[in-house]
This record gives C-alpha cells, structure tokens and sequence, in this order.
C-alpha cells in the first residue's frame, strides 16, 4: 500500500466516522444535575426576594449555607469566577479606606507585603466564604455597592463594573437582558481592537507622527529563523530600526508566563547582536504580572526600558520616543 492510499483512508476515516461533537455522557449528567442545582438555589432565592424584600443578610446567608452560593450569585450577576479572583486580588493590593470599610477588609486578610502577595485558588476563596462572616459580607457589599466606589471606578473596565447592579439582584428583567446581553458578546467585546492596548500605543505614535511597522526584524528572519519574532512595533522600519518596542498585559496568570520571559531575554540578546544601536522597550502590565514576581523580574530585565499603561507612564513613553527620535 502506498503513502497516498494510506494517508487517503486515513481521511475518509476521519471523515466518514466523525463525531462532529464530543461528549461523555457520564460527565453530561454529573454537570447538568450541577446547573439543575444552581438554577434551583436561583428560583428559591428570587421567591424569597420577592416574599422578604432585598436585603443583604439573605445573600450572606446564601453563601453560608449553599456550597454553590458563590456560583449562584455569579451566575446572577454575569460576573465570572476569574473576575472574582482578580478583584479580591486587587483589593488585597488596593490602600484605600472607602473600600477596605466595605469589604471589612481588616477582617478576613492580615497584612500582606505587596511584593509576596499571589493569586488565591478557588479552594481558598471557598473556605473563607464558608468561615468567616465579614468576608462574606465583603463580597456581598461589593454587589450590592461596588460600582459606588470610585477607586473600584476607576479599576474596572466599565464592561465589568455594570455587572455590580443592585437591579441584578433583584431580578429585574431589564437587568438579567444586560446580563445575557453581555455574557453572549463578551468574546467580540474582547476581541475588539479598540480594546487592546496595544491600540493606545498606535494612537500614541500616529498623533507624534512617528513612522512604525510590525513583524519580523529583517536580520532576526534572515539569520536567527529559530528564533526570529513578531514584533508590535518597529521605528521607523524593520531595516533600520532604532526602537522596538513589544507589549504585554495579563489579567491572568499561566505557566506560559515563565517561557515569555526567557523568551523576550533571549531576544534581547539577538537585537543587541544585530542591532546595537536600538532600544529594546516593554509595556508590561496587568494583574497577572504583579503577581507573578519571578517572572516579573526575569521579564523587565529583558528591555533597555518598561512602561506601563497608567496615565503618567503613557506621558512618560511620550517624553521619551520624542528624544530618542531627536538622538
């Protein structure tokens, strides 16, 4: 038999017994049973809402005696488990008084140095809720008053901050429409451009009117194929380029993070082989940064220059295209 038979029943075996769709069935049951168990926990929470009133005390009692009450009340909200995980994160990091005073933070979280503080797992946040009564209080505070306060304002992307509503919890239609609304373009609400930083950063250089390209550095493609990258931006060419700069922001965290880091000092290294006069910048920023510390480190120290994207650094990065262009 030759290559091009074998290769051609292979096809038609992929072909004629595909499954289209795969599923355990075991798994399928075990899960359903699962949201068959949230969307009850929901029905009897809105029929409570609807006798009693709404009232704090009822979500904190939701989530101490249902071990699914955290799910439930995100599934309500349309606010996901990473999110969550994200946000307690960051008012771990956040000094704030307003804040700390609704989430009763100086009794659930003792102090933390802010260069040791990593991401909590599930399993943490699960125990804290089913333990301890102000932290329970906390979560239910930011649901019910979230997006009233003005360093959560400024923290969250409005696409998010909406999803802390009151009108949510009460089960109002209009707001389980925005929940739905938002859970089904949440992907194209990621995707967008607009959205991605690295979109500022064009703006940046259009409105100083700074020629770039992007893609791959023309001694890196000829000579380093292994190795070679695409990189966002490129000034003024690939030929000849005198800064070249590449962005990263990550609102979680991965193991993908370590080789990101070794990978970006290994260019370094190559640019400063075929390209001794260019400057090597970063963006680096995002949550999954500032809790990756290691990785951090070995990260930055792969650029001649980090920025991040706060206001005064963008300012900064502007200061700073506009003498090395000058230089």
């Amino acid at each position: 038999m030759n290559l091009f038979s074998t290769n051609g029943k292979k096809f038609k075996t992929v072909i004629e017994k595909n499954t289209f769709y795969f599923f355990n069935p075991i798994f399928q049951e075990k899960y359903e049973s699962y949201i068959n168990s949230l969307t009850e926990t929901l029905l009897v929470l809105k029929n409570q809402l609807e006798t009693e009133g709404i009232k704090k005390e009822i979500f904190e009692k939701l989530l101490e005696d249902k071990s699914n009450g955290l799910r439930a009340l995100l599934a309500l909200t349309g606010f996901s488990n990473e999110n969550l995980k994200r946000l307690i994160t960051v008012i771990r990091i956040i000094e704030n008084s307003e804040l700390s005073k609704l989430v009763y933070k100086g009794k659930w979280i003792e102090k933390e140095k802010l260069t040791e503080i990593e991401e909590w797992s599930d399993a943490k946040i699960i125990k804290l809720v089913a333990e301890n009564p102000y932290f329970r209080k906390g979560i239910v505070n930011i649901f019910f008053e979230g997006s009233t306060i003005p360093v959560l304002a400024d923290t969250l992307p409005l696409f998010e901050l909406k999803k802390l509503s009151i009108s949510k919890l009460k089960f109002e239609t209009s707001a389980m429409i925005d929940t739905l609304v938002r859970y089904k373009e949440k992907g194209s609400y990621s995707g967008k451009a607009e959205n991605n930083p690295e979109f500022l950063l064009k703006n940046i250089l259009e409105k100083l009117n700074l020629t770039f390209e992007k893609g791959d550095l023309t001694e890196l493609l000829k000579n380093e194929k292994v190795a070679k990258r695409t990189m966002d931006f490129i000034i003024p060419n690939k030929k000849k380029p005198k800064i070249i700069i590449e962005s990263s922001f990550l609102v979680t965290t991965s193991s993908g993070q370590g080789d990101k880091s070794k990978t970006e000092g290994n260019i370094n290294g190559l640019i400063k082989k075929y390209y001794p006069k260019a400057k090597f910048i970063g963006f680096v920023d995002g949550i999954g940064w500032y809790v990756r510390k290691g990785d951090l480190q070995r990260m930055v120290s792969a650029y001649d220059d980090v920025f991040t994207f706060h206001k005064s650094e963008l300012e900064r990065f502007e200061k700073f295209l506009l003498k090395a262009i000058i230089l």
